[in-house]
């Protein structure tokens, strides 16, 4: 319904922003080909393998190797500090680069001899610098893989690009889960690592087939026109001050701080219910997610510009609200694992909406890699917090209050979005 028109008029301010907008609208459609967005798939599925190797393998494998616990608790809090703090940094350098393919390989080269020497080396230095520089490495590879896509495909068409980004990952997770789950039982805990700096490699020849011509530089940056930009526009603090970025941060932490500690909390309710099959169903409740996520976040990525953002935030909450009520209620360890249908619909609809509403907010900003480093921070804070609000509260009021706690905050989160997150579509009309 349209309002009739009021004498006041708009700010300068808003007049930027819509004039930016429609200038980006109006820009011809990028067509990339097939061999690029091939290569973009099987990049991101063997970047996803690599990336699965540093996960739980690290404890085991450090703790075959005579660690104690806190050592292991200090080399894994290590990477987590660095992580953390890398993330404004890391998408401020992607913004820099004239090659984001370059710096992705640099960081992929990198990962793959932090394996290397755990693998070789499994002495304190070496594994504390391993873990710092593999943390830094990946603070890059993120927005990386987010500043490719949006050059390849540009702003219109970059939501089904994230769907399919999150399934080619979610698939890359799964397989090499399995991979070296299989590596570590047939040969050790170490292969592990030497798989991880293995796969590096087909990683950097995907990287490689991507067309460099192809990644449009001030696409990948979210960079307006150069014709019609503005120094307010293109502006870091004005960036930073943008209403629905803070928005979304703070709903991204909320989700984070209400997510991060429901698995490790089931986790520990399903070994002391069924200890014999612990291992087994706590296998189920990753794969399933996972399957979900490779399911659905093509979907989620074209009905994002259908229905537009708020509709999937609120679904992604609304999942994980419910997930934790459930979680707090059921007592067949078996049934848990449909739970976590719940997990999967979360994360196939914010793997695909975190990168996709930083786009819509900061394109024509030249910051865009930056802005996904403001919402990668607060992601690390959101899930810092929830490990140790969620053991605090099942320690001391048990796992059920603990759950429910959980939920509750996913449903805080849903009402953020449901009452102050803006739209941020970009409708191929302009409008």
């Amino acid at each position: 319904m349209r309002l009739s028109r009021k004498p006041s008029h708009p700010s300068d301010d808003e007049r930027g922003r819509a004039d930016s907008r429609n200038a980006v609208l109006a820009l011809p459609l990028p067509a990339p080909s097939k061999q690029s967005l091939r290569a973009l798939d099987w990049f991101i599925f063997f970047l996803a393998d690599v990336q699965t190797g540093f996960g739980p393998f690290i404890a085991v494998y450090l703790t075959t190797q005579k660690w104690t616990q806190v050592e292991i608790g200090l080399v894994l809090s290590i990477g987590g500090i660095v992580g953390l703090i890398g993330q404004m940094p890391g998408g401020a350098i992607i913004d820099a680069a004239k090659s984001e393919r370059l710096v992705a390989g640099f960081a992929i080269t990198t990962i793959g001899f932090c394996a290397l020497a755990y693998a070789a080396m499994p002495i304190f230095p070496v594994v504390v610098t391993a873990a710092t520089l593999h943390a830094a490495a990946s603070c890059v590879l993120g927005p990386a893989i987010a500043a490719i896509s949006l050059g390849l495909v540009g702003p219109l068409a970059i939501g089904e690009r994230l769907g399919r980004n999150a399934r080619f990952a979610s698939l890359g997770n799964g397989v090499a889960a399995a991979v070296m789950g299989t590596a570590g039982y047939l040969l050790s805990s170490r292969s592990v690592f030497l798989v991880t700096f293995l796969l590096a490699i087909p990683t950097l020849i995907a990287l490689s087939r991507i067309r460099e011509e192809e990644v449009d530089a001030a696409r990948c940056h979210g960079a307006m026109p150069r014709e019609l930009s503005d120094k307010g526009d293109t502006n870091v603090w004005h960036l930073l001050r943008q209403r629905p970025l803070l928005i979304f941060a703070c709903s991204v932490l909320l989700l984070q701080l209400a997510n991060a500690a429901m698995l490790p909390l089931m986790a520990s309710v399903v070994t002391t219910r069924s200890s014999q099959w612990a291992t087994v169903l706590i296998a189920g409740c990753i794969i399933v997610p996972q399957a979900i996520v490779a399911l659905m976040s093509p979907t989620v990525g074209r009905k994002a510009q259908a229905w537009g953002r708020r509709p999937l935030l609120l679904l992604g909450f609304g999942a994980l609200a419910i997930r934790g009520l459930l979680f707090a209620t059921v007592r067949d360890p078996y049934l848990l694992v449909l739970v976590q249908v719940f997990d999967g619909i979360t994360a196939a609809v914010f793997a695909v909406m975190i990168p996709l509403i930083v786009a819509d907010v900061a394109f024509g900003s030249g910051h865009f890699n930056l802005a996904q480093g403001v919402v990668g921070t607060a992601t690390g804070i959101g899930a810092s917090l929830s490990t140790v609000l969620g053991g605090f509260i099942s320690d001391r009021y048990g796992s059920s209050t603990a759950f429910i706690s959980l939920a509750c905050v996913a449903a805080v989160g849903l009402v953020l979005i449901l009452l102050v997150m803006p739209e941020t579509r970009r409708s191929a009309r302009g409008a």
